[in-house]
């Protein structure tokens, strides 16, 4: 009874769940008396006991919920006792709830706390680097930052194991399933702002290239701003073509890009040859037609003879080895080659839909001729990254049995 009816901050040791769990006896052995003459002794003994047990889970609650408290620590020891706590207060739902609250509230701050360090500061001694070292590539910079959350998820997973590992099953299922619902809301929710941003960030880009626009060189080519564009178009949609995103879902987002980009970009080219005589000026808008159709048709070849993924990955050297990275293993390569190779039989098969809507045969086989050269540069560039020993792949041989020179003669 004394180590039940102890102090509001006393420490809860062994003894006090040897107490509790003997006043929980004495309240379910007591019903017995009920049944008997006893009645009246019965009663009054119950209620002594339903009064000690609730004075006792109060007392047990405000000891958790402080421990739980102070777990604000990248790295945290859960004691037995409050293990013992956990499993105890199951028994009274309300209270159970509020400490797990106290325990993920006090996780949640170390976790951004810890975020945020590994952002700007870095591991101890500089190692791991800040991770906002790489922010100047995309790639590197959101690739860290998932791997961080990885990692600091799986750390958060033995600390709730370690904290519930006497609970029952059917309280664990109850966590984790409100906890699986909450990150999925999450993910989505990031998802979506995520791809807002990304839109936002397009369509302003867009609407800064009439702030300067520029005017034509001398030989009427393409200006910088429109080659820098058309280039960052194709990267996006490389890049979006090789996720894992459904086919209509990469349809409709594509249509969206599209409207960000080309409708801008024909109305720069259009004031970029207002100034320039009726001659010059079809002669420039043609060639910054040609210039988007050739870059288009290579970036359609790419796409679907096998290419862009692995192109894309060859672009951004920082990353590492290549044959670490997700899908570019010996096997995934040796089966975009074999899609590749499968291009390099019928070349004539993969063409715009859109070239067919042009009258001119001469134009057409421009656009085919000049992206068929982008193709083959491209296939070089892959090439001397695969066979590089540096990318870690055994028998490169094997996984390009075609050099630059027999693809460039097959497609000439």
């Amino acid at each position: 009874m004394s180590t039940l009816r102890g102090a509001r901050d006393a420490p809860i040791t062994e003894d006090f769940f040897r107490a509790l769990s003997r006043v929980k006896h004495i309240h379910e052995d007591v019903k017995i008396l009920l049944r008997t003459n006893q009645q009246t002794a019965g009663l009054e003994i119950m209620e002594q006991m339903a009064v000690l047990q609730e004075t006792s889970y109060e007392q047990l609650y405000r000891w958790a919920q402080n421990e739980c408290r102070g777990l604000t620590q990248e790295t945290c020891d859960i004691c037995p006792v409050l293990t013992q706590s956990m499993e105890a207060l199951q028994d009274r739902p309300v209270l159970y709830k509020y400490t797990l609250d106290e325990f993920g509230t006090a996780r949640r701050s170390a976790v951004v706390r810890g975020f945020i360090d590994a952002l700007t500061r870095g591991g101890l001694g500089g190692t791991p680097r800040p991770i906002e070292m790489h922010s100047h590539d995309p790639m590197r910079y959101v690739g860290d930052m998932l791997a961080w959350l990885h990692q600091a998820t799986a750390s958060e997973k033995e600390h709730l194991e370690a904290l519930l590992k006497q609970v029952t099953l059917q309280g664990m299922i109850s966590i984790i399933g409100t906890s699986v619902a909450s990150l999925l809301i999450t993910i989505e929710e990031m998802h979506i702002l995520s791809k807002k941003m990304f839109f936002n960030s397009l369509s302003l880009h867009a609407s800064r290239l009439m702030d300067k626009v520029e005017l034509p060189p001398a030989d009427l080519g393409p200006t910088a701003s429109l080659t820098q564009t058309l280039s960052l178009l194709r990267e996006v949609l490389a890049s979006h073509d090789s996720s894992v995103v459904p086919l209509d879902a990469r349809q409709a987002d594509f249509a969206q890009v599209l409207s960000c980009i080309l409708d801008p970009l024909l109305q720069l080219c259009t004031v970029s040859a207002s100034n320039l005589g009726t001659a010059d000026m079809a002669t420039y808008m043609i060639e910054a037609h040609l210039d988007t159709l050739i870059n288009e048709q290579a970036s359609y070849v790419l796409t679907r003879a096998g290419l862009s993924y692995i192109y894309s990955c060859v672009q951004n050297p920082d990353q590492g080895p290549l044959s670490l990275l997700p899908s570019m293993d010996s096997s995934s390569v040796k089966a975009a080659m074999v899609q590749f190779d499968r291009y390099l039989s019928s070349p004539d098969t993969l063409v715009m839909p859109q070239l067919n809507f042009l009258l001119s045969a001469a134009i057409k086989e421009q656009i085919f001729r000049q992206s068929t050269e982008l193709v083959c540069r491209a296939y070089g560039e892959v090439y001397s990254a695969l066979t590089s020993p540096a990318n870690g792949y055994k028998d490169p041989e094997n996984l390009l049995p075609r050099s630059p020179q027999q693809v460039q003669a097959l497609l000439s």
